[in-house]
């Protein structure tokens, strides 16, 4: 009898110990939480769970949305590339057919300005058949000259100063020797056949020499 009252004491000690053991644990869990406010939040419940299943469900209409917007924007890169790219292509061809035109009618204005000298050369040549005056058809004939050298000169040409001077192969070509008495001459040109000229710093026509030896 003794024996059945002391285990029923245990007992009874045992519930009163593991109720005071969950009060002191639940205590322990609210006192934690309310010193860590940021882990509140954290113990799952049954909206929050729900939330989650819904937002998974709407994944696979967030990803078509977006895959959506990349296929535009690459239509819209892609017309852009096509549009760019019919423009650069007008421009070369427009910038061809310019550069074709500039060299056929390179030379334009400089045949502009040997026209009016053409002109002298005519006016000279029907005179050449009533004048019986030489002296002022030679006189037309010199001032003719004087133009068409100042056009020269005035496009970059100029003549090369060859006669008595050292032969040089970069301006001269030799069509001849001849021997002369004078040693000084000797290796200089002694005549000019046919002038050379010069545009701008480039020999234009080497001249035609003839070399004493």
């Amino acid at each position: 009898m003794k024996k059945k009252m002391n285990d029923h004491v245990d007992v009874r000690n045992n519930d009163i110990d593991k109720s005071t053991e969950d009060k002191e644990n639940t205590d322990n869990s609210d006192k934690y939480l309310e010193e860590n406010p940021e882990y509140s939040g954290s113990v799952g419940t049954p909206e929050t769970t729900t939330d989650g299943l819904e937002s998974g469900e709407n994944a696979p209409d967030k990803v078509v949305a977006v895959a959506n917007v990349a296929e535009e924007k690459l239509a819209e890169m892609q017309d852009k590339y096509i549009r760019l790219s019919a423009e650069f292509d007008n421009y070369r061809k427009r910038t061809l057919r310019e550069k074709m035109e500039m060299s056929k009618y390179a030379g334009e204005n400089l045949l502009l300005g040997i026209l009016p000298i053409m002109d002298d050369f005519e006016r000279a040549l029907k005179h050449m058949d009533t004048t019986t005056d030489c002296t002022a058809l030679m006189d037309g004939i010199n001032i003719i000259y004087g133009k068409f050298g100042d056009f020269l000169k005035m496009n970059g040409v100029r003549e090369i100063d060859s006669l008595n001077s050292d032969f040089n192969v970069d301006l001269h070509d030799a069509v001849a020797k001849v021997p002369v008495e004078d040693t000084d001459k000797k290796g200089k040109v002694v005549d000019v056949l046919l002038k050379g000229y010069y545009l701008q710093d480039k020999v234009l026509r080497h001249a035609k020499v003839v070399v004493g030896e």
